[in-house]
């Protein structure tokens, strides 16, 4: 991985390598960045803050791993007070992000349990705003994304499970915090380049990612009355556990998202900026919108 932090202007070709992604490609769902090779960058002693969200309250799903870790680490160290949610089996890795991130002095709590049920969605908001004392930011990241070889071996039970982790959990876990979120809070919800270009494998995934494309549009809309902004990512292909734990056949591991303009897949860290900005009164203008992070493969 690179030395340099983001600040550092240099070839964006080069700044992460594509790296052998086709080793060690079996990994159990859901899988651990504990044991992801090679590592992905998340930013742990790259990412700088600038104090761009001091005394902010966050609350993130999926942010033991992947995007989610690196826009935890992000928040922090903009000054941000942050809880993380993820499953159980996913423990090391929240564990060792609330160790960093607490010998650092910031303040990090999380809170495991499964998304999917809406009783525990409910939970998660309450423990969260006891932690925190309010919710002003809301980043909807968890999600489940298995390959299917065809459209006959996709299941019912893994269509409706995708469905709920990735889109019903959204609805669960907004619905109870809004309630608790004041005038210039913002909500983040992670969709996919999935949305507009669906691949052939992914279909209850890329399903899923659609809907979140619509559901942030139009919860915008519905928000804004109460001042609460609401907006989306929408990342290309990104070097995370999920990829190795069926997420992408093991075929496709080999040389994992070079197709794309950049050459490259993109790093966790690599996301975590536009999580900040939409996080920011940077953006204060700015509601109902999706932005790409896709290594050049462009939204519609």
């Amino acid at each position: 991985m690179s030395e340099n932090n983001q600040f550092t202007m240099q070839d964006p070709r080069y700044q992460y390598p594509p790296g052998d992604t086709g080793k060690n490609s079996n990994q159990p769902d859901p899988a651990l960045d504990e044991i992801l090779q090679p590592q992905a960058e998340h930013g742990d002693s790259l990412y700088r803050g600038k104090d761009r969200l001091s005394g902010r309250k966050a609350l993130i799903t999926g942010g033991d791993s992947g995007i989610g870790r690196a826009v935890a680490i992000a928040y922090s160290r903009e000054g941000a007070d942050v809880v993380i949610n993820y499953l159980p089996s996913e423990e090391k890795d929240a564990h060792t992000l609330i160790e960093l991130l607490t010998s650092e002095g910031k303040k990090i709590k999380g809170i495991p349990g499964d998304i999917k049920d809406e009783t525990f969605c409910q939970t998660l908001v309450k423990q969260a705003v006891d932690f925190l004392g309010g919710i002003d930011i809301l980043v909807n990241n968890a999600g489940k994304q298995q390959h299917t070889e065809s459209f006959e071996e996709l299941s019912s039970e893994q269509f409706r499970t995708t469905f709920e982790t990735n889109i019903f959990s959204m609805f669960y876990i907004t619905k109870a915090a809004v309630k608790h979120m004041p005038p210039g809070a913002t909500i983040i919800n992670s969709t996919s380049i999935q949305s507009y270009q669906p691949s052939a494998g992914l279909l209850d995934y890329a399903s899923t990612k659609g809907a979140i494309t619509a559901f942030t549009q139009g919860l915008a809309k519905m928000l804004i009355e109460k001042g609460i902004r609401v907006n989306g990512v929408a990342p290309g292909p990104v070097w995370t556990p999920i990829q190795q734990s069926g997420g992408q056949p093991a075929k496709k591991l080999d040389g994992f998202g070079e197709h794309v303009p950049m050459g490259r897949p993109g790093q966790p860290i690599e996301l975590a900026p536009a999580y900040v900005f939409l996080a920011s009164q940077e953006s204060s203008y700015m509601t109902a919108e999706i932005i790409g992070v896709t290594g050049g493969e462009h939204l519609p």
